[in-house]
């Protein structure tokens, strides 16, 4: 699999292969969707828009994990690829313009929905020719395929069901009920799929990778989340003084989004890829890098985007002189959306560490169950001081599952700096042979 097709239009890649440049000018699209995502929910906020944020998020992430996927099986800055993949990201940044108005809430202009859904289709269509080309001398493979290659149609055509059909039959919460329902059927046919015809999409030549990959993923969703705390038009254009609340604010969002950073990048995110790379069987190792990371790490993005979506504004509310100093009450529903994203990323990285290392993280357990406790006095008081026992939680967790972890730790990051070290050694010796 690590050789070059015959026509030299794609080349394959190989066990040892990392992420690529390309592929990182990929995620900027990405970051950019996550805004719009944040964006669905906060200027209308209900219990149907954050579920329609994360039906969008689903979706988005199911086009992301075929861009990792062609990353992993093919080098995508070789051959024909680099405008397969500038021509796809052209479409998937037009997904992201069409979210505000994919659940067809804005007149005027084009349909929203119908643009939504073309270049859905349009970006796992792409994705899915690539896969074809590398499998057509695969019989078994390209059967699978071939049922593969009919879901971004049946999906593309269940969005747009889902603005056209709710308001012909139905009125008010029947015809959103309906909608929703056609949302969840495209994102439930794309998920469920992978399950059944997996053997045909999760074939993971490098372990590195795949786990890089979706861990720079984590990433970019932390750095949302730091947009949206720090982003307002106001404090660009000088309108808000820089208070003690805002400060405080501001370095109290940092140290949730630090101690999000440490709970999984610290070990997790190692060990993961360590057992990844010790998973030899090709079909188990599939499967693995299908749960631990295709479909847990979107509940981990998930719980980012939430928070990112909780701390919204929060330093324009202390900064602005008509609010009280610490900010208004959140109440009951921002208060769940605060604190249910951090609970949410923490209860994943625990199913992570159970599917991948048969390790329970019962420390984040007891975090998750402080979060439930304290979530009833977080809605009542000010909105900073909801934040700062958020903080709390979250430092007080990372300092006690690292004092906690001990030789764990220590054995996991140590494989870690030796692979990283053997692979500076190897890559200075080719330099110095042939540069």
């Amino acid at each position: 699999m690590a050789v070059e097709t015959r026509s030299g239009l794609v080349r394959l890649g190989a066990p040892g292969s990392r992420v690529t440049r390309l592929e990182l000018f990929y995620d900027l699209v990405f970051v950019f969707a996550f805004l719009n995502v944040t964006s669905l929910t906060g200027y209308y906020p209900s219990a149907a828009n954050v579920f329609r944020c994360l039906l969008v998020l689903g979706l988005l992430w199911w086009c992301w994990t075929g861009f990792a996927g062609l990353g992993n099986a093919v080098r995508a800055d070789q051959g024909l690829l680099p405008l397969v993949g500038f021509v796809t990201i052209a479409a998937t940044f037009l997904l992201a313009l069409s979210i505000p108005g994919a659940f067809g809430e804005r007149p005027g202009g084009l349909d929203g929905p119908l643009v939504f859904a073309s270049c859905y289709f349009l970006v796992r269509a792409s994705q899915l020719a690539v896969f074809g080309w590398i499998v057509r001398d695969d019989p078994a493979r390209l059967r699978r395929w071939a049922l593969l290659a009919v879901l971004p149609v049946v999906a593309g055509g269940l969005l747009v069901a889902a603005a056209l059909v709710p308001p012909r039959i139905a009125h008010g919460g029947v015809a959103t009920a309906l909608q929703l329902g056609f949302w969840t059927g495209a994102l439930l046919l794309e998920y469920g799929a992978g399950v059944t015809l997996g053997k045909a999409y999760w074939v993971v030549l490098s372990a590195g990778h795949w786990a890089e990959r979706h861990a720079l993923m984590v990433l970019i969703a932390l750095g949302e989340s730091i947009i949206a705390l720090g982003l307002s038009q106001k404090f660009v254009t000088s309108q808000l003084p820089l208070t003690w609340p805002v400060v405080v604010a501001a370095v109290t969002g940092i140290a949730v989004a630090a101690a999000l950073w440490w709970a999984y990048f610290d070990t997790l995110a190692p060990a993961a890829e360590q057992a990844l790379h010790a998973t030899r069987d090709p079909t188990a190792r599939g499967r693995l890098a299908r749960d631990v990371y295709t479909y847990l790490h979107l509940p981990i993005v998930a719980g980012i985007i939430l928070f990112a979506l909780g701390i919204k504004d929060l330093l324009v509310e202390a900064a602005d002189p008509v609010s009280p100093p610490w900010g208004e009450p959140l109440g009951g529903f921002w208060i769940a959306v605060l604190y249910g994203g951090v609970a949410l990323y923490l209860l994943s990285l625990v199913v992570c560490g159970l599917r991948a290392l048969r390790v329970l993280r019962w420390r984040s357990l007891v975090a998750v169950a402080v979060l439930g406790a304290l979530a009833p006095v977080g809605a009542r008081i000010a909105a900073l001081h909801a934040l700062l026992l958020l903080a709390l939680v979250c430092v007080g967790l990372v300092l006690w599952g690292t004092r906690g972890e001990g030789s764990r730790r220590a054995r996991v990051r140590q494989v870690a700096l030796a692979e990283q070290e053997a692979a500076e050694v190897e890559a200075s010796r080719w330099r110095h042979e042939h540069l």
